[in-house]
């Protein structure tokens, strides 16, 4: 046990048990040093001012002061402002969050139009978040449409010439009379067949056959054809109809119950929060909500907008048609007709009657008719979405929750 001096602390509390001048036993709630103690020490009462032990004359102690030392004198001393009286809830005690959960905070839900400001005992903003979102307009999106294709009718380049008739028979020999590669249908003297020429002592030209031609297209090119109205003006975002606002105040003085935590709840003194207030606690994302908070609310920070619409395209053509005339002629200069005939795409080729021996010297091809097709237009609808993003969840303490 440490003495004390009483005359340099000034300070005790417990019970004396003696007197005059004799150590007496205390709880030394200060020290100039260190501040407050709650240590045990022994303080040597001083002598009374007149010389006197305090229970008898010259200060010994004496006789009476044995008949003082059967009594315990309790000892209460003013310790003035040195020891602050404990402090505790002034507002609402709830139960504490769960791991993972924000401290209690009071929430304000309610329409955009009206939100408060946090209440003075919990003056910062510590979230503000949003919910019931209300679904825009349709996304407005162009109708789309195909040019006409661009084709071109690619002439017949196949042509063989028959030792039989009909074109191809049974063993019949066949002589090319095939046109040049990249043939544009000109006039060309190109692999020419002399007069007479015999296959098998059979004259080879008897019949000429020539293949159909083919639409060759270069696709169509989609375009709009009919815009939205407004398209210079914003997309309907949509928009939420609830506000949420959480308010938060500086540490609170602790709860007599250590698994009990401190909220505002004005005025002080009242165990509810604020009017139009609720004690929630706060988590990220969405959660199931703890008993001792279940009344549940998500909110959201705002909203991801990702539409758009499909881009204008088109598919392949169809239907596309081009029919040719094919001129085979005697001479090189194709001024000197042997046989001639119409050919279109799809059709079978074309097979001549030739007079036996005649020669071919030249051909030509002239397109008669094209029909590049057509394509059908596709995209042009909404694609993407809008929806809520940054979900938090807020629980509510049962004593919050209106009647």
């Amino acid at each position: 046990m440490a003495v004390c001096c009483a005359s340099t602390l000034g300070l005790g509390i417990g019970v004396a048990s003696g007197g005059c001048g004799t150590p007496t036993s205390y709880v030394c709630p200060y020290d100039e040093d260190q501040g407050p103690k709650g240590t045990p020490c022994e303080v040597l009462e001083p002598p009374d001012a007149g010389g006197a032990g305090g229970c008898g004359d010259g200060g010994g102690g004496g006789d009476d002061c044995a008949a003082e030392d059967d009594k315990d004198v309790a000892i209460a001393p003013d310790f003035g402002d040195l020891i602050p009286a404990a402090e505790v809830c002034a507002g609402q005690c709830v139960p504490k969050e769960p791991l993972g959960w924000s401290e209690p905070a009071l929430l304000w839900i309610g329409s955009p139009d009206g939100v408060p400001s946090c209440p003075a005992t919990a003056p910062i903003v510590g979230y503000e978040g949003y919910a019931d979102f209300a679904d825009p307009a349709p996304h407005q999106c162009p109708a789309c449409a195909c040019d006409p294709p661009e084709a071109t009718c690619e002439v017949p380049a196949e042509w063989n010439a028959y030792a039989s008739f009909p074109c191809g028979g049974p063993e019949a020999p066949a002589i090319s009379f095939a046109a040049p590669d990249g043939w544009d249908g000109t006039c060309t003297s190109a692999n020419a067949v002399e007069a007479g020429r015999s296959c098998d002592g059979t004259p080879c030209v008897q019949s000429l056959a020539i293949q159909a031609p083919r639409v060759v297209s270069a696709g169509c090119a989609p375009r709009v054809a009919e815009a939205p109205e407004n398209p210079d003006e914003p997309a309907n975002a949509g928009s939420f109809t609830l506000v949420a606002r959480a308010c938060t105040g500086n540490a609170s003085p602790p709860c007599a119950d250590p698994g009990m935590t401190c909220t505002p709840a004005p005025p002080i003194g009242d165990a509810a929060p604020p009017e139009g207030f609720l004690t929630c606690i706060h988590h990220e994302g969405e959660q199931d909500c703890p008993a001792m908070y279940p009344d549940r609310h998500v909110f959201f920070a705002g909203v991801k907008d990702t539409r758009a619409c499909a881009p204008c395209g088109c598919t392949e053509p169809t239907g596309a048609t081009c029919s040719v005339l094919a001129s085979a002629f005697r001479d090189e200069g194709c001024s000197q007709l042997v046989v001639a005939g119409v050919v279109g795409t799809g059709d079978a080729p074309f097979c001549g009657t030739i007079t036996p021996g005649t020669a071919l010297g030249s051909k030509s091809v002239s397109v008669v008719n094209l029909d590049p097709g057509q394509c059908e237009p596709f995209g042009g609808e909404p694609v993407g979405s809008i929806a809520p993003t940054a979900a938090a969840t807020f629980c509510c303490h049962r004593s919050s929750i209106p009647a």
